[in-house]
Order: structure tokens, then C-alpha cells, then sequence
């Protein structure tokens, strides 16, 4: 496994040097970092969130746990020999083309994907993936991100992944172990000065009150909706964790979708998630929503910003 880092900040930018965006507490600007399993993933959970920091001037960081090479090829239009044969280098590609649409930076942890295991029972995961790391070793270059960084948010999944991939486990777990130990200087020595993110949030994107209200909203237009599924699993699957935080962003909803075409390999153009207008997106369900998992300030829910109570602390 090697670190890498890739992707800038936008145009004639550098992380954590311009004064034109909001203060954080340490006097810099303010500055978010969203744990992600795959390529593909910051675009289909929180993108229009970011998309809408990044306007306001807020420094965000991406960090991809793997190079998702043992992804599926969902998009029929993308299902050539060629692109199978080179699937890791096309989908660094295509993470090039979302991360600049979105104008965040992006950094890679270089892990490699651990696939999703299918079968009854599901076969045994790859040796060297991602999710079979020990937790020490995988979340070593994510503390080294944080105390470079030094965000004041982290975004990351809940301890079921959000869906059961096990990168996605795995991946909550080192940010959970990144948020905790990133602020002791007696953990992960060599890894750069210490940093205390300040609150950390699991994305709540597929929560049931969202996607039943979008089904319910299609159905009164007269269109066909592709979220009945989606329905019947939650009443398998109760949810974990209630909604504390939503996140005004229609106006970014757009920049969303343009990051989630880039990536070609995984999402069909024609498939379910363009099926609902964005119009009616913006008027039934304007937010993208979390769950406050920790905060180490005082803040006040529910919450409309993932920076409520450390702009309190700046402007203090």
C-alpha cells in the first residue's frame, strides 16, 4: 500500500492559503474532509454538500480509501473489454473529472478494493484488500491526512457502511480511529503534529423520510418512481441513526449530478438516479443529511450547517 495525493485545489488555489473564505477557529479558513470508500462515492453521498462549501470559500478534502478496482462496470455503454482490462486507471480518470467538476482536493489512500462478496455463504474476501487490513495500519495514513489537513469536519458512513460493503465498514471504521486518535501526540507517531477535529457526521443521504417523500412526490406528478424498492427494504432494514443536520444545497443539486456522470463506469446516464427531476428534487427535499456521531463543541439540534458552533467559536 503507498500514499498518494492527487487532485488540487480549484484554479490558482492552495489548500489553506487564500483569507477569502470563512475563518475557522485556528484563524485559517474552514475546512471539511469527506472519508470515502470508493470513486464514485463523494459524488453519490454529500457532493452537492461540498459543491456548496467550496462556493462559500471553504477549503474540502476528499479522501479515497481504495481505487475501486474491483468494481462492477454498471453502465452497459462502458461495458468493453478495454475498459474492464484498465478499470483502475479509468476510474482515476473518471475520479479526476468528478473531484474537478465538485472543486474539491483530493487525496488517495491507495488501498485496494475489497470487492463485494455475493453468495450463500458469501465467499472469502481477497487477501491484501482494504477491508481485511489491520485497523492500526489502515488508519495510519488517514491520521497523516487529518494533522495535514487539519480539518474541523470529517464526513464519513455509519458502522454499517451505509449499505454492507465492506469497504464501507472499514472505512468507518478508520474514520472513526482518525477523529479520535489524529489529536494525541502518543498515537501514530511520525505522522505529523496533532489535530482535533472538532465534529464528525455520518452521511443519512438514503434516510426513509427523503426517499419517501420524493416517491410520494413522482407518484402526485404523474411519473413513474424508482424508490418502491428502496421502500420495501427499509421496512426490512429499520434505520440507525435519526437526522440531525440538513444541509440547504438545491442550488448544487446540478454540480451533483454532473460529478456522478463523470463517473462513466458506474453510473448509467439513463438509469434510476436521474429519474426524478431535479426540480422537483429542489421543492420536495431540498437538503443533503446527516447524523452528528460526535461533537467536541456546543451546537444546537437540528442543525442546517456542518459548521454550526465552530463559526460561533471564530466569531467569539
Amino acid at each position: 500500500m503507498s500514499e498518494l495525493i492527487d487532485g488540487t485545489a480549484p484554479a490558482g488555489a492552495q489548500a489553506g492559503s487564500r483569507s477569502d473564505g470563512p475563518a475557522g477557529p485556528d484563524g485559517g479558513r474552514l475546512r471539511l474532509m469527506a472519508v470515502h470508500a470508493h470513486p464514485d462515492d463523494e459524488s453519490s453521498k454529500g457532493a452537492a454538500t461540498m459543491a456548496r462549501y467550496v462556493a462559500e470559500g471553504v477549503d474540502v478534502l476528499v479522501v479515497t480509501c481504495t481505487g475501486g478496482e474491483r468494481g462492477d462496470i454498471l453502465n452497459p455503454a462502458m461495458e468493453r473489454p478495454e475498459i474492464r482490462a484498465n478499470i483502475a486507471r479509468v476510474r482515476q480518470e473518471e475520479m479526476a473529472r468528478a473531484r474537478e467538476i465538485l472543486g474539491v482536493q483530493q487525496r488517495w489512500l491507495g488501498f485496494v478494493d475489497s470487492g463485494f462478496p455475493e453468495g450463500d455463504p458469501p465467499p472469502p474476501l481477497p487477501e491484501g484488500c482494504f477491508a481485511l487490513e489491520p485497523l492500526e495500519k489502515a488508519a495510519e495514513p488517514l491520521v497523516r491526512a487529518v494533522r495535514e489537513f487539519r480539518p474541523h469536519v470529517m464526513l464519513t458512513y455509519d458502522e454499517k457502511g451505509g449499505y454492507p460493503h465492506p469497504d464501507h465498514v472499514k472505512t468507518h471504521e478508520i474514520s472513526v480511529e482518525a477523529f479520535e486518535a489524529a489529536g494525541d501526540p502518543d498515537r501514530y507517531p511520525g505522522t505529523g503534529e496533532p489535530w482535533q477535529p472538532l465534529k464528525l457526521y455520518y452521511h443519512m443521504t438514503f434516510n426513509r423520510e427523503r426517499i419517501l417523500t420524493l416517491h410520494e412526490a413522482m407518484e402526485k406528478a404523474g411519473l413513474e418512481s424508482p424508490y418502491g424498492d428502496w421502500i420495501a427494504r427499509f421496512d426490512e432494514r429499520p434505520q440507525l441513526w435519526e437526522v440531525t443536520t440538513r444541509v440547504p444545497c438545491a442550488d448544487y443539486f446540478e454540480t451533483r449530478d454532473k460529478a456522478l456522470l463523470a463517473h462513466a463506469t458506474q453510473i448509467d446516464p439513463n438509469g434510476s438516479w436521474f429519474a426524478c427531476p431535479l426540480d422537483l428534487q429542489r421543492e420536495a427535499w431540498p437538503t443533503e443529511d446527516y447524523h452528528l456521531a460526535r461533537s467536541l463543541v456546543d451546537t444546537e439540534l437540528p442543525e442546517d450547517d456542518l459548521f454550526a458552533g465552530i463559526r460561533e467559536r471564530c466569531l467569539s
